[in-house]
Parts: structure tokens; sequence; C-alpha cells
């Protein structure tokens, strides 16, 4: 199932691909659940056809005065281990054995931001796992719900599946027919 380099070439820098999507790769620094940097980059990948998917939807919310942020994407495999070690829960993170949907390429933590980057209301921070970051939790204030309900809505629309657990995170709906892909980030070409 891993793959070193065959999907090299599938991989693409979000942020040159398209730079109006802001990118905050909290992985890349200590400002993450684990409270430990564990990306030797802070750059951000995505396989081109998901990035495309993250691309129209950053379409979208531009007509309405809004952007994406992303706080992960590719994910390589030893850091999905550190993750996994830190919280072994199946309902918050793939076991290593399966793989992550992170670790394939294919899937994003993002939130809403206004055109000026600033972070809409979601409730909760990124990585907080109290129950107020459920996807399926209702029992939050309207703006929260509203603000939830529209990147659900628009990520949804193109092709990203929304978690039960987390608000930030999406599956590109095709992630399971990825290869996981075992590849750090510094190796990647822009």
């Amino acid at each position: 199932m891993l793959t070193a380099c065959s999907h090299k070439a599938g991989f693409v820098d979000l942020q040159s691909f398209d730079s109006r999507i802001v990118c905050d790769i909290r992985y890349a620094t200590e400002n993450n659940i684990t409270g430990k940097k564990l990306y030797d980059s802070p750059r951000c990948f995505l396989l081109r056809s998901t990035a495309e998917k993250l691309k129209r939807v950053q379409d979208e919310l531009e007509k309405k005065g809004l952007g994406i942020k992303v706080y992960d994407a590719y994910r390589p495999p030893h850091v999905q281990d550190v993750l996994w070690a830190y919280l072994p829960d199946a309902d918050y993170m793939a076991p290593p054995e399966e793989g992550s949907s992170h670790s394939r390429g294919a899937a994003v933590d993002v939130t809403l931001v206004t055109k000026e980057g600033k972070e809409l209301d979601m409730g909760t921070a990124f990585d907080d796992l109290r129950e107020e970051s459920r996807s399926d939790n209702y029992a939050l204030p309207y703006e929260v719900l509203s603000n939830r309900i529209l990147l659900k809505t628009v990520m949804k629309k193109h092709g990203f599946i929304p978690s039960k657990t987390e608000w930030w995170h999406f599956y590109d709906k095709d992630w399971k027919s990825l290869p996981v892909v075992d590849l750090p980030v510094k190796q990647i070409k822009k």
C-alpha cells in the first residue's frame, strides 16, 4: 500500500497552484494538538485532483467575499504514526495500518476566512477535540452553525466528504482508491 514516488508527480504545492488559498500548516509549528513541531517544512501539498476541487471551493467562496485557510493537507505516514501514538482513537485519527486520507494527499483540514484572511467563528479552534467540535453538533450559536453549514455545503458540492467528529476535516470523495504515499515534504518538487 505504501508507495515512495509513484504518486509524486500527482502532487501540487497548493500555494503555487492557487495563491488565493491561505495556508497555515499547524503541524509545522507547535500550535497543534501535540504541542510539538511535526513537519520539516510548512509547505502544503495535495494531489492535483484534490487541489482542483479545493480551487473550485475557493472560487465559489470568493463570490461571497470569503476564502479557505488550510491547516493540514498531505501528511507523511511517520507523522500519522506520531499522531496515532498521541491519540489512538479511530474517531479522530486513522490507525497507521489503514493509512490516513491525509497520507494519500486527499484530505484537508480547513476553515473559512474573510478576504482579509480573518477566520470566521467556527465555535472551536482546529484540533480542539471537545464535543463542540463535532460537525454533527447543532447545539451551537447561530453564527457558528451558519459558518459550518456554509463550509460543509460548499465542500460537499465540490467533491469532499465531511468528518463527523471534526468540523475542519474533509476527505476527497476518491480518497479510498488512492495509495498511501511515504514522501518527506521537502522532497516534493514545487
